[in-house]
């Protein structure tokens, strides 16, 4: 009998050379086609994660997106749209971080937390750990705490957990995979 857990992998489609030669992209889209595989997901995603301790959620654009309205109604939270330079429509709080090749940035609305509001990160994928750090540092600039980081998938061969800040990190998949 398949598991849960061995349904998820199954559902994540590795594309060779994607966006360049050498990278195998983890697709989730195939988990997104199937809407009891997605909605499973996301309630695992935040399995031993207390709605006392987070109060927003704040989710990178673009495909932590898709996990904002599901993670927030388990949490019972709100959420804080995290998006690339330019993107929101009022007054913002940027944050700009180091890539390998250049530099990037995110914004997310100057009102979006509150002080001592406790804010949990959520995305897709963790890789290196650059946008995260970053979502992590633009909510202790905003006056917010860090109640931890939310991940679909985690490439932990990318090292990208011990570029973050203290706090917990929650991964449902993890590459290259974890048995058990």
């Amino acid at each position: 009998m398949t598991s849960p857990l061995d349904r998820f992998y199954q559902a994540i489609r590795d594309v060779p050379d994607f966006p360049e030669k050498g990278i195998v992209y983890k697709d989730i889209t195939p988990l997104l086609h199937a809407p009891d595989l997605f909605v499973q997901a996301t309630e695992k995603m935040t399995v031993g994660i207390s709605s006392a301790d987070v109060d927003k959620v704040l989710v990178i654009e673009a495909r932590g997106f898709l996990f904002a309205g599901p993670v927030a109604k388990a949490l019972d939270a709100g959420i804080v749209l995290a998006r690339k330079a330019g993107k929101l429509p009022w007054k913002r709080r940027r944050v700009e971080y180091s890539l390998e090749y250049g530099t990037d940035a995110i914004e997310i609305h100057e009102d979006a937390v509150e002080p001592g509001e406790r804010v949990l990160v959520v995305d897709d994928v963790l890789a290196t750990g650059g946008t995260a750090r970053a979502a992590a540092q633009i909510v202790e600039e905003s006056g917010g705490r860090l109640a931890g980081f939310c991940f679909l998938i985690e490439l932990a061969f990318l090292d990208g957990r011990s570029r973050l800040p203290d706090g917990p990190v929650n991964s449902l998949l993890t590459y290259p995979r974890v048995s058990g």
